[in-house]
């Protein structure tokens, strides 16, 4: 199963291209619908509350269904504190995560026999940096929301602008970009400088602590 947390916050596009290729590929689709903001930790910023949302959701879906472990796509190269995490990471019964306890991988040796009652988030991509990701969707000619390319935004004075990293409406912005196609996106990221969370408030260099607080409380 593939599961969605969803804050009915999505862009609209990501919306009709869930539910296209839902359909064409015939995904088993578990749509969670998060809990309300106000049931997330009001000492959060606004943005990093939007996002803990979808940690209910998940926590929901986890205990709905009996998973004891899930299959994640982040990456090191994201943020600080999912450069902390393990390929195999260990989490208790109520998805929390502690940073300081976690099991050594050297020499890609993985520990993947846990107690009974350890929830288990695997993670295959995060030796992966960002342009592996998209060498990888050209290679393999794997279709993409069309926010990832530039255009025209009126409401930025019309710029050319495209979506690095793709969250909820009201706390992701595109950035400036000319890159209306696969080649171009590889280019500009051969030689950009700009983070990929750049137009994300949550998960950027300036709230990297609230960040951690939800990964620690089972956020993916």
């Amino acid at each position: 199963p593939l599961i969605h947390c969803d804050t009915e916050l999505e862009m609209d596009e990501v919306y009709q291209f869930r539910d296209l290729y839902a359909a064409k590929w015939g995904i088993n689709l578990i749509s969670e619908l998060c809990p309300p903001l106000e049931s997330t930790n009001a000492s959060l910023p606004h943005a990093a509350r939007v996002a803990a949302r979808k940690t209910g959701g998940l926590k929901n879906a986890i205990a709905a269904h009996g998973f004891t472990g899930i299959v994640v796509g982040i990456r090191r190269d994201e943020d600080g504190t999912r450069a902390k995490e393990r390929y195999f990471s260990p989490r208790d019964n109520q998805g929390l995560w502690d940073v300081k306890d976690q099991p050594p991988e050297f020499w890609n040796q993985f520990m993947t026999d846990f107690p009974p009652g350890t929830h288990v988030r695997i993670h295959p991509l995060l030796h992966w940096t960002e342009i592996d990701v998209w060498r990888y969707i050209q290679r393999e000619e794997i279709p993409i929301v069309s926010l990832y390319f530039a255009r025209l935004y009126p409401e930025y004075d019309n710029k050319m602008m495209r979506f690095r990293s793709i969250g909820e409406k009201g706390i992701t912005f595109p950035l400036e970009s000319t890159a209306t196609n696969l080649d171009q996106i590889i280019e500009e990221l051969e030689r950009t400088k700009v983070s990929e969370r750049s137009g994300r408030p949550m998960g950027s260099d300036e709230d990297d602590s609230s960040f951690e607080r939800l990964r620690a409380e089972g956020y993916m």
